[in-house]
């Protein structure tokens, strides 16, 4: 895709997230999952890695995600339908690697979040959410492994990147891009973010229109 097309990408992704965006249900369980009649765009990371906070600047509201202080606090599969009629839905999941609950809780998150992962026909891409100031953790790699083994295509978004220097930035970038290239189902390009300072959030809303396929 040329900066051009980009471009207009971006344009109409941002007129159509400043449309209709809004909460459908939480599913707890696979069985209250929403009818797999349009395609979703789902979102995963380490828990305190920014996912509510993207998503909130992702689609320009304050609170469509709830934010937390504390760690672990979404524990089920959260759907949000994007466009009128919805072309596609954004799915905000369960934080992993560590959650302030008990152990059975917390297996049964996991086993909610590979069904979902594996089984979902109508899964486009996931995001894995990885903090700029840390790059890729060994929680990281343990889910973009699953995600190879079960052959879903990802993208890896590195989230808070205005916390570090633009020199150690460009090196966390570098070596995200090269940890992704060992991975068989991830996409080659890294897209770096900043909800508090908007930086790649354009971007990445063009990624998600591409990926949706709208």
């Amino acid at each position: 895709m040329d900066e051009a097309e980009l471009e207009t990408l971006e344009k109409r992704a941002t007129k159509l997230f400043s449309g209709r965006v809004e909460f459908l249900l939480s599913a707890p369980q696979l069985k209250f999952l929403p009818e797999p009649d349009v395609p979703e765009i789902a979102f995963c990371g380490r828990s305190n890695v920014g996912k509510s906070t993207l998503l909130n600047a992702l689609t320009g509201r304050k609170a469509i995600a709830r934010a937390s202080v504390t760690p672990g606090r979404t524990q089920e599969l959260n759907f949000f339908e994007v466009g009128d009629p919805t072309l596609f839905r954004l799915v905000d999941m369960p934080g992993y690697g560590f959650a302030k609950a008990p152990v059975k809780v917390v297996e049964r998150w996991k086993n909610l979040v590979k069904t979902y992962l594996r089984g979902r026909a109508v899964l486009a891409r996931t995001l894995v959410l990885v903090d700029a100031r840390h790059g890729p953790k060994e929680v990281d790699r343990e889910m973009m492994t699953m995600l190879d083994e079960a052959a879903v295509g990802y993208r890896v978004v590195l989230t808070k990147a205005d916390k570090i220097k633009a020199s150690e930035l460009e090196k966390v970038v570098a070596a995200t891009e090269a940890e992704a290239r060992e991975h068989v189902a991830a996409y080659p390009e890294i897209q770096v973010t900043s909800a508090e300072k908007g930086m790649g959030i354009g971007a990445l809303r063009a990624a998600v229109l591409a990926d949706a396929g709208v």
